[in-house]
């Protein structure tokens, strides 16, 4: 019995250790508001790590003598800066001034064509009053000149496309263009879209820069040239006219020419009968032979 005593006063003692808990210690009071202190922002300890690691790299240079240059480097150096500084001051001057840039000289426009200033200024006159015109925009004029080569030969030898095409851009001042089949001919052995020919188009400037070439150049240089026949005109105002070969013309250089091709030149206008074109191509000094403008009524 005093040994059963004895443990109960022990098993009490532990009850109260492990029975109940102590109670915890109360958490310290928040902020006024309940709300958290504001943390620091990231850009402050961002600059406050890069102050922290500068710090020892401004020391360690710090504590670097810094090399002394020999005489011969310092004269070197001073030198070049001397000669940076001129050369800055050679560019300011050149463009004028401080921070002015020097304007870009104009160019002078190309001078207008030979052709078209006699038109405008004898030509266009004298038909106004031959024809009787009573306003200017009425009197005939050049619209466009179509230069065109049919190299049927290309079928066989497509390098005879290349070299009328060449030749064609030399002549004319421009870029012609291949033109190409709209159909197939069994027949002629031709096959939708095969290059048979090329040609360009002139207007303004250049169509009266060819066509001074052409009447004062080209034409006197012909084989027995006898004049351009009367018969040439489609009764609606334009001209056509064939050349047999390109070195006719001077831009063409005849001991380089490996096949010679001829030309079609269509000359159109705003006449509205032979009459007037004949009148109008006269006058630019077109070389007419055999019948009067009256009686070339063909179409």
């Amino acid at each position: 019995m005093a040994d059963e005593d004895k443990k109960k006063p022990a098993k009490a003692a532990a009850g109260d250790k492990g029975g109940e808990k102590p109670a915890k210690a109360p958490k310290a009071d928040k902020a006024e508001g309940g709300e958290k202190p504001a943390k620091a922002p990231k850009r402050e300890k961002a600059e406050k790590g890069a102050d922290k690691a500068a710090a020892p790299a401004a020391e360690a240079g710090a504590d670097k003598p810094k090399k002394e240059l020999s005489p011969a480097a310092a004269k070197a150096k001073a030198e070049a800066a001397a000669a940076k500084a001129a050369k800055a001051a050679e560019a300011e001057a050149a463009k004028g001034g401080k921070g002015e840039k020097k304007p870009a000289e104009a160019e002078a426009p190309a001078p207008p064509p030979r052709l078209f200033e006699r038109y405008k200024n004898e030509i266009r006159p004298n038909l106004k009053k031959k024809l009787g015109y009573d306003n200017d925009m009425a009197v005939p004029k050049l619209t466009k000149i179509v230069i065109s080569m049919g190299v049927g030969a290309a079928l066989q030898n497509p390098k005879r496309i290349e070299e009328a095409q060449k030749h064609l851009t030399q002549l004319a001042g421009q870029k012609a263009v291949v033109t190409k089949a709209r159909l197939s001919i069994a027949n002629f052995k031709l096959r939708e879209g095969q290059a048979i020919g090329c040609k360009v188009t002139l207007r303004r400037a250049r169509m009266y820069e060819f066509l001074d070439r052409l009447i004062s150049v080209a034409i006197p240089r012909i084989r027995d040239f006898r004049g351009v026949s009367m018969k040439q005109f489609d009764g609606r105002g334009n001209f056509s006219m064939g050349l047999q070969e390109q070195v006719v013309f001077p831009e063409i250089d005849a001991t380089r020419v490996e096949f010679p091709q001829g030309m079609n030149i269509a000359i159109c206008t705003t006449a509205r009968s032979n009459t007037e074109a004949h009148e109008l191509l006269h006058s630019f000094g077109f070389p007419f032979r055999g019948l009067d403008a009256s009686t070339a009524t063909r179409g």
